[in-house]
């Protein structure tokens, strides 16, 4: 198990898309945003607080979404194409060995982004002192475990590598951009922010952000997140005894 979970972060680090995605994209976007926005605290668009900081604390889930929609989906999807996970077990290896690699890869490359966007957001106008630091790191964890568990599920449902690409990069794009890492929530429509309450991302975001700065306890997103996580489990339990069943 050792040496496979080492083997999976040396494939996973030599692709271009999870360099870009998980670590360049969101510092570099983060910045940006900082910069255009400032950091003054009477903007009601911001909740009143400094914009830096409510999206340093936003694109930790942005760092999220990467793993689960675009990195994690697109290796295991490619896996299956080429077979592996049928010589994996005709090989004898434990069924529930290889979901648990894809569970500590993706949370040491969540540990790497957070990390990176935490040293971007200190060398800049500074990372948001944690109001309540239970409920953030709480809310953290569960974002983070919901997500691999979606990277996992789409991963076992796509039919080859290139699907997930597309297809996750189409559902990556809009969450970022309507769930808090894009344009504050009352410059959207009304239209927006109704889609916005149905994207995974926004309740992971606010789930750790509102107890972060002070906006709220976050425990009804902190529910929903949960509700995703079971849910994403689910699936990927299903599609796995089925492909099993079947193989």
């Amino acid at each position: 198990m050792r040496r496979m979970y080492l083997t999976e972060l040396r494939l996973l680090v030599r692709e271009p898309q999870v360099l870009v995605f998980v670590f360049g994209f969101p510092i570099v976007t983060v910045l940006v945003l900082s910069g255009v926005f400032g950091t003054a605290t009477d903007d009601s668009g911001f909740e009143f607080v400094n914009p830096s900081h409510y999206y340093a604390s936003a694109y930790f889930g942005i760092v999220l979404s990467a793993i689960g929609l675009i990195m994690l989906p697109a290796h295991i999807a490619g896996y299956r194409d080429r077979g592996v996970l049928r010589r994996y077990r005709t090989s004898g290896f434990a069924s529930w060995m290889f979901p648990a690699v894809q569970f500590m890869t993706g949370v040491t490359m969540a540990l790497l982004g957070f990390a990176s966007l935490t040293v971007t957001a200190l060398m800049g106008s500074g990372m948001p002192e944690m109001v309540d630091v239970g409920r953030t790191v709480l809310g953290l964890a569960v974002g983070t475990l919901a997500f691999i568990s979606i990277g996992i599920a789409l991963g076992m449902l796509y039919p080859s590598a290139r699907a997930a690409q597309g297809l996750g990069l189409t559902m990556f794009f809009p969450m970022f951009l309507l769930a808090g890492g894009g344009p504050p929530p009352e410059a959207l429509t009304e239209g927006m922010r109704t889609v916005s309450g149905w994207m995974p991302l926004t309740h992971v975001i606010r789930s750790s952000q509102e107890p972060w700065l002070g906006l709220g306890g976050g425990a009804d997103h902190l529910i929903i997140t949960v509700g995703i996580f079971i849910a994403a489990t689910a699936v990927w339990l299903w599609r796995a005894a089925r492909v099993s069943a079947t193989s």
